[in-house]
């Protein structure tokens, strides 16, 4: 598959709670999925899904390279051309959200 020529930000996380402790999530800081302001996650074998940002920040711990690997070389099989962040940027973000109201 082509490469994405947009370079797209992505946070991977390791979920910290008791049902999905342990799993690894890619969350797309700066790509709303919907009008409530959710962004855009994935898990492994092709499950895009909206997260609420904050409650997955909260509720998981970043992911080390040796722990998102395979998932990032899942998402690059995909087309996706990527931009490791730690953390979301707040403006772009709300630009992101602005453009879903239009």
């Amino acid at each position: 598959m082509q490469k994405d020529q947009h370079k797209t930000d992505v946070i991977f996380r390791v979920d910290t709670t008791k049902d999905w402790k342990g799993t690894i999530f890619a969350l797309f800081p700066h790509d709303v999925a919907d009008h409530k302001g959710s962004v855009t996650s994935y898990q492994h074998i092709g499950q895009h899904s909206s997260a609420d940002y904050h409650h997955s920040i909260r509720t998981s711990k970043l992911a080390k390279p040796n722990e998102y690997k395979d998932l990032k070389t899942e998402l690059e099989s995909i087309g996706y051309n990527l931009n490791i962040v730690k953390k979301q940027n707040y403006t772009k973000y709300l630009k992101s959200y602005n453009n879903t109201k239009n």
